[in-house]
């Protein structure tokens, strides 16, 4: 939590705790149209390398996180009017920033979206949809493509000079506004509890002194020359006294369309299981009532003592099975998934692991699997003595590393994808070498510890 005071105010004996400067920080871009994400550098926007980037957690690693500071910066309660960032320069006849240039065609094509972040809370772009509801979304696009039939498709459809047939429009301007509130206390400031936008694309006259007015900035797709894309940005404050900063999140989330429940499929999977399971029932039913016919009707002794139908039963149920080893195995791994997937729901329904801790879901998932080795080792263990095993080396070895090797084998080649296509989802060396301590250092040892446990109490 952190307090924002005026510059005039920020450091003085009745807000010693408050900050005037406000920092903008960018993540990856993604698109529901792949399956790839890029860092926010990847697409040649307006960046600054003087300043580190925030340190990141397992979890934010893992998914991917990629927050960068920006070279968006505004001060509290201080509003700016079209304020120049920089400016990029394409020449398409540089094979260098004719591939630049391809790319950030190409992110506008599958409509890549910028996520932004203040204060740890998503800069969102909230717009009307149907029955006069509002949608905010935590991300805008970098832009918008007409098709060569004139059709708009995405965010192109906002705007009605977005006409020109086979263009992409940058949108190289946004206009940001942020509501805070004044707490009680006046010694503590003011606190942000949204930050809201809307992106707008401006073809400025002038590039060095943008006015941010007149027709948007249209990019051909056959356009071949040098290309200026200057960006900008505008800020507003406006205080808000009905927002709290423990429910900053909320609008949020209730304006997040509900998806309507489709009674109609649930109701015929429901029938098609119900006759199913009729079906069998009926089947095993006759079986049954034909082998207690037919046990009634037996007269003599020797009769009675052959075993058929369901009197079989009783011999298969105490015998071990075939994979034995395998099966135990599985339970040991499933035990340890299970539970891992209950403690991590536990804990984000008490509210620990809210959507402003980011990474945090990952990463408690991660740390009670490798912690939970013991519960995997103690079942597998367990479960193979009782299959009359011997060879317990074997299994809790293979409770060890078969099941996490497969899962690391499957994450290891698809991070190789993901490096050679450049996407920030890729994890870094350093992580993976991490994650294998953890796994080695840590859970295999608690697993053998597990075994160990199961075979004192045989």
């Amino acid at each position: 939590m952190r307090g924002f005071c005026e510059k005039s105010q920020a450091g003085k004996a009745q807000v010693p705790d408050c900050k005037s400067a406000i920092e903008l920080f960018v993540n990856r871009l993604d698109s529901v149209e792949s399956v790839l994400p890029y860092e926010y550098t990847a697409f040649d926007f307006c960046s600054i390398e003087s300043e580190k980037r925030p340190s990141e957690n397992l979890g934010q690693v893992l998914f991917g996180e990629r927050i960068e500071p920006s070279p968006y910066k505004f001060e509290f309660k201080k509003n700016e009017e079209c304020m120049h960032v920089c400016t990029k320069t394409y020449n398409t006849n540089k094979p260098e920033d004719k591939g630049k240039l391809d790319f950030l065609k190409k992110g506008m094509l599958l409509n890549y979206q910028h996520h932004w972040i203040v204060d740890n809370m998503p800069v969102t772009w909230c717009y009307d949809v149907e029955d006069g509801q509002k949608f905010c979304n935590p991300g805008f696009p970098i832009g918008c493509y007409v098709t060569e039939t004139g059709r708009p498709k995405d965010a192109c459809v906002v705007n009605s000079e977005f006409n020109e047939k086979d263009t992409f429009y940058i949108f190289n301007h946004v206009d940001i506004t942020i509501h805070y509130h004044m707490v009680e206390n006046e010694a503590a400031g003011a606190r942000l509890v949204a930050a809201k936008m809307e992106p707008k694309s401006y073809k400025h006259t002038n590039v060095d002194s943008p006015e941010c007015s007149g027709g948007p900035m249209a990019l051909s797709n056959k356009f071949s020359g040098e290309l200026k894309v200057p960006y900008t940005f505008s800020v507003h404050f406006v205080e808000d006294k009905n927002i709290r900063w423990a429910s900053r999140w909320d609008y949020i989330l209730e304006s997040v369309p509900h998806t309507n429940i489709q009674w109609f499929s649930i109701m015929n999977s429901l029938v098609i299981v119900l006759f199913l399971s009729g079906m069998v029932a009926m089947i095993m039913l006759r079986t049954l009532h034909k082998d207690i016919a037919r046990y009634n009707q037996m007269d003599s002794v020797e009769d009675a003592q052959e075993e058929f139908g369901w009197k079989l039963v009783h011999g298969d149920v105490f015998r071990p099975p075939r994979k034995g080893m395998l099966l135990s195995v599985f339970l040991g791994s499933g035990t340890q998934i299970f539970i891992m997937t209950f403690v991590t729901l536990f804990f984000a329904c008490l509210g620990f692991l809210s959507p402003a801790n980011r990474g945090a879901l990952m990463t408690c998932a991660v740390v009670l699997w490798v912690l939970l080795g013991t519960p995997a080792g103690y079942v597998a263990a367990r479960f193979y003595k009782s299959f009359g095993g011997e060879k317990w080396k074997t299994n809790v070895l293979l409770t060890a590393f078969l099941c996490p090797g497969i899962v690391f084998s499957d994450f290891f080649v698809m991070n190789l994808i993901l490096w050679g296509e450049g996407s920030s989802a890729a994890i870094p060396f350093g992580t993976l070498v991490a994650i294998l301590a953890l796994w080695f250092c840590i859970s295999v040892p608690l697993t053998f510890m597990g075994a160990y446990l199961a075979s004192r109490r045989l």
